[in-house]
């Protein structure tokens, strides 16, 4: 979840996927994707927390959490164009622009970010992020994951854009304003971003928002039936499907009556 601070409050960065993609098509998300092997064997220079730190946060072992803040660091580099890197523990890249044919290669797996850090001499920031949240697919699905959510600033001089192949489009907006288009059926919203923008709206700033320390423990939505009806069932999700706008469905569920 890419953050920064705007007029309004906070702002997060959301990309709507493309209706051609296997999982969530056309759904409106936080930038991310899947671990691929070579973050687990990248060998580079680290700044921040530790990877046993890291998996402490997830309940993980070290490597499997050094994979997953390799993974969330290319991705966001990959889905927008942001680097959360510099040449030194304490700088980060303040335009992107240089890195544009590196990007492309990493995301056709031509080059791995360890790899790339390597060659550019630069850094990995992981200090730049936090650990927020731990979704995993409901067994309703066809395809599962087990997701960890993490938060970064937006740093300095960077910009988020949409020059990936799994967006439609994308938008900065507060999580209030992201809540209000799901509500009028502008976007479709999944519950796991839909919990997460909830959460990202109790925060005054960015700031706040890095300071915080959420207690991250898996949650897998559920498929229930009840008097209500039949439907999916985590964290708030009474207000989640009191809210879905009319007609909508959510794969595996239906709107309770």
């Amino acid at each position: 979840m890419l953050v920064r601070d705007g007029a309004d409050g906070p702002e997060v960065f959301l990309q709507r996927r493309v209706q051609g993609m296997a999982f969530a098509a056309g759904m409106t998300v936080f930038p991310g994707g899947g671990v691929d092997p070579s973050d687990a064997q990248a060998e580079i220079g680290w700044a921040g927390p530790d990877p046993a730190w890291w998996g402490r946060c997830f309940g993980i072992d070290a490597a499997r959490a050094q994979a997953l803040v390799c993974a969330a660091v290319r991705e966001t580099f990959e889905e927008c164009g942001v680097l959360l890197a510099g040449p030194t523990a304490d700088t980060v890249v303040s335009d992107t622009a240089a890195y544009r044919s590196a990007r492309e290669q990493l995301e056709r797996r031509e080059l791995s970010l360890g790899e790339f850090l390597s060659r550019e001499r630069l850094v990995l920031r992981a200090d730049l992020l936090r650990p927020w949240a731990n979704w995993i697919t409901p067994v309703v699905e066809s395809r599962r994951y087990d997701t960890r959510f993490f938060v970064a600033v937006l740093p300095r001089g960077q910009r988020a854009d949409g020059a990936t192949s799994e967006a439609h489009e994308v938008r900065w907006c507060t999580p209030a304003q992201a809540l209000d288009r799901w509500r009028a059926g502008l976007d479709v919203l999944l519950p796991p971003t839909w919990s997460e923008l909830v959460a990202l709206a109790q925060y005054p700033s960015t700031a706040a928002i890095l300071a915080a320390e959420p207690t991250i423990e898996p949650i897998m939505p559920v498929l229930e039936s009840d008097a209500a009806g039949t439907g999916l069932r985590f964290p708030d999700s009474t207000r989640y499907f009191a809210d879905l706008p009319k007609g909508s469905r959510i794969r595996g569920s239906q709107r309770p009556n």
